[in-house]
């Protein structure tokens, strides 16, 4: 069974870190394009970031840009998401998703549909 778990999410005051994490089941995540959106209240999903299957290469949303950090842990299955400078703006619950087809560069743009989701994890950044 294609399973996507994450894990990692708080309550974080401004300017603070969080590092959430991705644990692929069922299937070799360097396989698979993954990626990270989220979703705040009353908003549209947008995409954070993603990790392409073929090198790794990583690919952020502008507002991710400098500030975030996707990475893959092979031996561990698992993809993770190191966030700096956590604004309050970035309240959001974050989900992980896995493609086999998509590419990295049009998902951050295009912010598509992807084969496999995740639950999602709860960001809260307030003092």
């Amino acid at each position: 069974q294609v399973q996507l778990v994450e894990s990692g999410g708080g309550l974080v005051q401004p300017g603070g870190s969080l590092r959430l994490s991705c644990a692929a089941s069922g299937f070799t995540a360097d396989y698979y394009a993954i990626g990270w959106f989220r979703q705040a209240p009353g908003k549209e999903r947008e995409a954070v970031a993603c990790i392409s299957r073929s090198d790794g290469s990583a690919f952020y949303a502008g507002f991710a840009t400098g500030r975030f950090t996707i990475s893959r842990d092979n031996t561990r299955n698992t993809v993770y998401l190191q966030m700096n400078s956590l604004e309050p703006e970035d309240t959001a619950v974050y989900y992980c998703a896995a493609d086999p087809r998509r590419m990295c560069a049009i998902v951050v743009v295009t912010n598509p549909v992807m084969a496999t989701w995740g639950q999602g994890t709860q960001v809260t950044v307030s003092s």
